[in-house]
């Protein structure tokens, strides 16, 4: 048995030393593959990768950035600390060409315009990432996943200098409404970015930032020239036609049909409460509760990760976390003058949430309209009925 696995490992070995050592031909293609986006949120935003095409050698390889191991130790907290570790995945070109086809995602192929040069330091760059030691990094979804890894490396291991220049009709946008552009205003993914994100990114993204999106990898690479003279894509095909249906949500179960649910239910019992002059306790409990937990959760994204978009989060103008202090003192029938200053903080803090939505300081989930406005109602009668 031992003689078996010493053989398997010599064996494993020698084949990537060989990979190693491979000199493509001169009819060698180096391309990327653009996979359009699918049903579900983990895979809204599409895929890129590189592909290495050699008939004459026998090799047909794709190579993708953004890959896990779910056996990683404590896998699910590093992902939530933002210290999870991603690999450089590498695939048989069928495998992942029949793959995206069973999942009906489109794919796209740009040749590049490579030198016989260009495309071996491509190959060696990306085989030698490949390596065990090398595979793993620290995916930054905005800054370093599997579309600005395919930016970078083609500007990496060209010998020439990569132009990309701005489409006709091209219009910035923040990265928070390059985010809705594939996740819908009103999912419940976007309702969930939208609070965990914070006004980060609001901020204009630059032409190279938009690239953190597959679908700029394609636009931009296809515009792009080296030293503006020659085209960086010398051929474009599309591979595979795919679904072009986006995320859909029906209306009944969407956040703002939900939250205006939740919020219609405060509104009635602050009514019922104001006719019948009394508070119904279990409904400010929940209330205070609800929002300091929301609240202690987006600062510890902000403050105890390495997340990089998830500072500046101004979700806690109306998710504060002190709101749990007041939990205690609500129990009781006649509560301390301080319960009314502190919502009399709580109503301010609402009011400034507005502005900063308005001025474009952050963007923040439409489906929290309708609770917002029926808080806010709460928070007015509470000022006026505490004793």
């Amino acid at each position: 048995m031992r003689l078996i696995l010493v053989f398997l490992f010599s064996l494993c070995f020698a084949s990537d030393a060989f990979a190693q050592q491979i000199k493509l031909s001169p009819e060698a293609s180096v391309s990327i593959i653009t996979v359009g986006p699918g049903q579900s949120l983990n895979d809204a935003f599409g895929h890129n990768a590189f592909r290495i095409l050699d008939k004459e050698r026998g090799i047909d390889i794709v190579y993708g950035y953004g890959e896990y191991d779910f056996d990683t130790p404590n896998f699910y907290l590093k992902f939530a600390q933002g210290r999870l570790n991603y690999l450089i995945s590498r695939h048989n070109f069928r495998d992942f060409y029949n793959y995206y086809v069973r999942n009906k995602r489109s794919i796209t192929e740009q040749e590049l315009n490579f030198t016989k040069k260009e495309k071996q330091r491509l190959f060696s760059y990306l085989e030698e990432n490949y390596k065990p030691e090398n595979r793993k990094y620290l995916y930054d979804f905005f800054f370093d996943n599997c579309a600005t890894r395919i930016r970078d490396i083609v500007k990496t291991t060209s010998l020439s200098e990569i132009n990309f220049t701005e489409p006709e009709n091209f219009e910035n946008k923040t990265f928070r409404a390059l985010i809705h552009d594939h996740v819908g205003l009103n999912t419940w993914g976007s309702f969930g970015i939208d609070i965990a994100l914070g006004s980060v990114i609001d901020k204009e993204a630059s032409l190279t930032e938009h690239m953190f999106l597959p679908e700029y990898i394609n636009l931009f690479m296809g515009q792009a020239k080296i030293d503006n003279k020659r085209n960086l894509v010398v051929n474009s095909n599309t591979l595979y036609t795919g679904d072009t249906n986006s995320i859909s949500t029906r209306f009944f179960t969407s956040p703002l049909f939900v939250m205006s649910l939740i919020g219609l239910i405060i509104l009635y019992f602050t009514y019922r409460d104001y006719k019948n002059r009394r508070r119904s306790k279990w409904l400010d409990i929940c209330l205070f509760s609800l929002t300091g937990i929301i609240g202690i959760l987006i600062l510890l994204l902000w403050f105890a990760t390495d997340h990089t978009a998830t500072a500046h989060n101004y979700n806690l103008l109306w998710a504060f976390p002190l709101n749990l202090i007041l939990v205690q003192p609500l129990f009781y029938k006649t509560v301390n003058k301080w319960v009314k200053s502190f919502i009399k903080f709580l109503i301010i803090m609402l009011c400034l949430m507005t502005l900063h939505w308005l001025i474009g300081v952050q963007v923040f989930a439409i489906g929290l309209i309708p609770f917002l406005i029926a808080l806010l109602v709460r928070y007015l009668y509470l000022l006026k009925t505490l004793n």
